[in-house]
C-alpha cells in the first residue's frame, strides 16, 4: 500500500509528527504502570509494546520470541536484535493500527490496555548510552567556523574533504528532551587578546543544531563495518542538541579536542525514528570532491530531505522565534560514511552507541545551526522576540527547542522535539 493511501483509525492531524507512516519507538512510564518500558508514537497516543505483547497481539509473528525486549527500560536489547525483528515489528504494529484492521480497532477493553496518551507519559532516554561519538560533517558549518578562526583561505583543514572528522564525547552526560541544562563553569580568556585565563561561568553558551543515529547490532572487535551494510547497524535517528561553551571550547581545545565546552549536556529527542520511516526521503547529497577513497564511496542514496528548525524562547517570553531553519540533506558525509568510517580501523561499536551528525549548516544565514554563527562569534545579534530581544548567545532561563520533519503527501515523518532550558551555574566557591 502507498504510503499515502495508509490511514490509521487513530485519528492523526495531518501536522502531526507520528502517522501511521512514522510510527517512532521510545521508552516511556505513565501513573498506571510507572514502569519504562517500549512503546511507538501514533498521533497524540502511545501504542505501549509491552501491554500488547502482554495480550498477546504479536503471536504468529516473528516477533513473538523476542515480545520480552518490550519490557526492558531501554531499547538496546530490542536494538541488539537486528533489522529483520526492528521491520517486522513496526510492519505488525502498522497492521494493527490500520483503519480497515479490526482486531484493535472494534476491541474497547484491548485499546484501554494498549494505548496511553501522550500527554500523560513520561519520556526517558531511549537507550543506555554505552559510547558517543560526535561528528563534524556539514562543510558548510566547519566553513564557517573555519573562515572565523583561521581565515577564508584556509577555513576547511587539509583531511575535511576525505574523511568524517569527529571525536569522542561523553555518554554520561547525554540527557533526554525536558532535561534543564546547567549553565558549565570553566576556564575563559576574559578577552580577545588575553594570555592567562579566569574561572566562572561560561558567557558564550551555543546550541548546536544535530542529528543523530543510534547504533542496532555492533561488530567484533577487528571487523569494520562495510559502507554497504551499514544501514542494517543503524537503529534510528534522534534530533540532537549538542550544547556548546563556546569560550571554554576556544581555550581548552588545542590540542586535543573538546572536553569541558561539550561534555556537560548533550539533548535527544526521546523517540527514534527507523530508517524504514525514513526511507522514501532519500535523497542524494552534495557532490563529494575529491572522490572518497574505495571503502567510503556509496552507490546508493544516503542523505534525507529532513527540514530542521530551531527555536528560542528567551526567559519570561511567552512566545518561541524560530532562528534556524536547515535541513539534513546539506550534510556531506552520510550517515552510512560515518559508521564505516568509525570502524574502518577495527573499532567496535554497541547496541545504543550514539552518533552525533555534527552541527547541520545549510548555504544561507538562516541555515546557520548555531549562535556561533548566526552572530559571526558575537559580532551581531538576533531576534528573538516580538518585543525586540535579541541574543548573541544563550542567557539564563532560555529555552532552546529542535524539531524536524520529512514532509509527505497529505503527512509529516517527525522526530518531535529537543528542549532544554538553561539553568544558573551553580555558586564559586561551593557550599560546604
Amino acid at each position: 500500500m502507498a504510503a499515502a493511501s495508509l490511514a490509521s483509525f487513530v485519528p492523526v492531524a495531518p501536522e502531526s509528527h507520528f502517522p501511521i507512516q512514522n510510527l517512532p519507538f521510545g521508552v516511556f512510564s505513565d501513573a498506571k504502570n510507572p514502569a519504562k518500558r517500549t512503546g511507538v508514537a501514533i498521533g497524540d497516543h502511545i501504542f505501549d509494546l509491552a501491554a500488547a505483547a502482554k495480550e498477546g497481539l504479536f503471536k504468529g509473528t516473528a516477533v513473538e520470541n523476542h515480545v520480552h525486549v518490550f519490557s526492558e527500560p531501554t531499547l538496546n536489547a530490542f536494538m541488539a536484535l537486528g533489522k529483520p525483528v526492528w521491520t517486522a515489528t513496526r510492519n505488525h504494529v502498522q497492521h494493527l493500527l490500520r483503519s480497515d484492521v479490526a482486531t484493535v480497532r472494534d476491541n474497547a477493553d484491548l485499546r484501554a490496555a494498549v494505548f496511553t496518551d501522550r500527554a500523560a507519559a513520561t519520556m526517558h532516554l531511549p537507550a543506555h548510552i554505552g559510547d558517543y561519538t560526535d561528528f563534524y560533517a556539514s562543510r558548510e558549518h566547519a566553513t564557517n567556523v573555519g573562515t572565523m578562526f583561521r581565515g577564508k583561505d584556509n577555513a576547511l583543514m587539509p583531511n575535511w574533504l576525505h574523511l568524517p572528522v569527529g571525536y569522542h564525547g561523553r555518554a554520561s552526560s547525554v540527557v533526554v528532551s525536558g532535561t534543564p541544562i546547567r549553565r558549565p563553569l570553566g576556564q575563559r580568556l576574559p578577552a580577545k587578546g588575553a594570555t592567562a585565563p579566569v574561572f566562572g561561568a561560561s558567557v558564550r553558551l551555543d546550541y548546536e543544531l544535530e542529528m543523530a543515529f543510534l547504533v542496532g547490532p555492533g561488530n567484533t572487535l577487528g571487523e569494520p563495518i562495510p559502507i554497504e551494510k551499514a544501514n542494517d547497524h543503524i537503529f534510528g535517528v534522534v534530533l540532537m542538541n549538542d550544547w556548546s561553551a563556546r569560550d571554554l571550547q576556544a581555550w581548552e581545545y588545542v590540542p586535543l579536542g573538546p572536553f569541558l565546552g561539550k561534555n556537560f549536556g548533550t539533548t535527544v529527542s526521546p523517540w527514534v525514528v527507523s530508517l524504514d520511516a525514513l526511507e522514501p526521503f532519500l535523497v542524494d547529497g552534495p557532490a563529494q570532491e575529491p572522490t572518497p577513497l574505495p571503502y567510503l564511496q556509496d552507490k546508493t542514496k544516503g542523505s534525507y530531505d529532513i527540514r530542521l528548525q530551531v527555536q528560542l524562547k528567551p526567559k519570561d517570553g511567552t512566545e518561541f522565534a524560530t532562528i534556524t531553519d536547515s535541513n539534513l540533506k546539506y550534510m556531506y558525509w552520510t550517515f552510512k560514511q560515518q559508521l564505516a568510517h568509525h570502524t574502518i580501523n577495527g573499532c567496535n561499536v554497541r547496541p545504543g552507541d550514539l552518533c552525533g551528525s555534527g552541527t547541520i549548516s545549510g548555504p544561507d544565514a538562516t541555515s546557520f545551526g548555531s549562535l556561533l554563527e548566526l552572530t559571526w562569534s558575537g559580532a551581531n545579534k538576533v531576534d528573538v522576540g516580538n518585543n525586540g530581544t535579541q541574543r548573541t548567545f544563550i542567557e539564563d532561563g532560555d529555552e532552546v527547542k529542535m524539531t524536524g520533519w520529512c514532509q509527505g503527501n497529505g503527512f509529516r515523518v517527525g522526530f518531535g522535539e529537543a528542549t532544554g532550558v538553561v539553568v544558573p551555574a551553580p555558586a564559586f566557591p561551593f557550599s560546604q
